[in-house]
């Protein structure tokens, strides 16, 4: 497929005339009106980039203004740009979307049943799945679906995202974690999860809200890594999923590795794709931090990392169809920081500045025209 571009958006060629013209054909570009009922095309070849470009501690606080600046950073228009939309906020982020789509880029929501603080590492909260499945929340996803409806532009939402860790209290660990039920033929954890976003999802979907694709997005290694704690045991179906998306992070903390790219993404990118043979898959979060030692025991450093990342996730895994970088910095509890932005040394931003410029990563999103519902 041929495609014409424009700023931030790219619009498919739909269709050639074979009325001869000399030696030529006359080729027909559909002109696509971003404000009507359009989809996302997932990318033939290559992949959209896209980021998260550290928007507070809810990950909600979205601005143009941040979005350009990373952009100019970089070099390059994002297609995708992630933000999240946590229970305890009970509302629909639709000026964060606005902002996002009227800059020609695709919303990726991660939509957390999680109460303030926002704490990691702690057990279930108001928001829990079970009291999700009670039907004692059915009020404010019903808005929250509303919300979507009426905002009307292609998203992307991820409900529970890394399920398959212990950090977020919507982990399989908390709900019987590897206790099986014969009922389901499945581990209590997983079933409890997957019987939830199901539900969330069908609620979602009764609402009229067919802007939403749904992304099932696990860590790339469960943790704890037990079978009952793989991907395919919390997996919804594919009834359910429009993209599988899987979070890739090397070395976080200053006391850990920084392995390579190939074995953060091999045996996890197989996995997924087992789960089924056409879904495309994203790198929904990767990103790793800037430390002195992470080239020590067989680890490499940040910008040969992302060098990495950048150059074999659309050669070496053609089902990867978009990475969105998670640009984050935190200060630890010990006084020591957390560097995940890519400008977190020169070499890092030229190495991810240089890897984004290959035509094989996408900052235009490609779109088709839709009948109208």
């Amino acid at each position: 497929m041929r495609i014409a571009s424009g700023w931030g958006f790219v619009v498919a060629v739909v269709g050639l005339s074979l009325a001869p013209v000399g030696c030529r054909q006359r080729v027909t570009v559909a002109q696509v009106d971003s404000n009507g009922p359009v989809e996302v095309v997932t990318p033939e070849h290559g992949a959209y980039t896209g980021a998260f470009m550290d928007f507070g501690d809810a990950e909600d606080d979205v601005t143009l203004e941040t979005i350009e600046d990373f952009e100019k950073m970089v070099g390059k228009h994002q297609a995708i740009i992630a933000s999240s939309s946590y229970w305890g906020e009970q509302n629909f982020p639709v000026d964060n979307l606005n902002v996002i789509w009227r800059h020609r880029s695709l919303p990726l929501v991660f939509w957390s049943p999680w109460d303030r603080p926002y704490e990691e590492d702690h057990g279930p909260d108001k928001f829990s799945l079970t009291e999700i499945l009670a039907g004692r929340w059915d009020a404010y996803i019903d808005k929250w679906a509303d919300g979507a409806r009426s905002f009307g532009h292609p998203m992307i939402v991820v409900f529970g995202v890394e399920m398959n860790g212990t950090w977020f209290p919507w982990s399989g660990a908390y709900y019987g974690g590897a206790e099986w039920d014969k009922d389901q033929n499945n581990w209590k954890g997983p079933e409890t999860f997957r019987k939830a976003y199901r539900y969330v999802v069908d609620r979602v979907r009764a609402r009229g809200a067919s802007n939403i694709k749904w992304m099932f997005h696990t860590n790339n290694y469960p943790y704890p890594y037990e079978t009952w704690n793989c991907a395919p045991a919390y997996y919804p179906g594919s009834d359910y999923v429009d993209w599988l998306g899987l979070s890739v992070y090397g070395q976080q903390y200053k006391d850990e590795p920084n392995p390579d790219i190939p074995s953060l993404v091999n045996w996890p990118y197989e996995e997924m794709s087992r789960l089924d043979p056409h879904k495309p898959i994203m790198i929904a979060e990767w990103a790793t931090g800037e430390f002195p030692h992470s080239a020590e025991g067989g680890g490499v450093g940040k910008a040969e990392w992302i060098r990495q990342g950048l150059k074999l996730f659309p050669t070496r895994f053609p089902r990867i169809k978009a990475a969105v970088y998670w640009h984050e910095r935190w200060q630890n509890t010990d006084g020591s920081y957390s560097n995940l932005r890519v400008n977190s040394s020169v070499e890092s931003l030229r190495a991810y500045r240089e890897g984004v410029a290959h035509p094989d990563w996408l900052g235009n999103l490609i779109l088709r025209s839709v009948p109208k519902p």
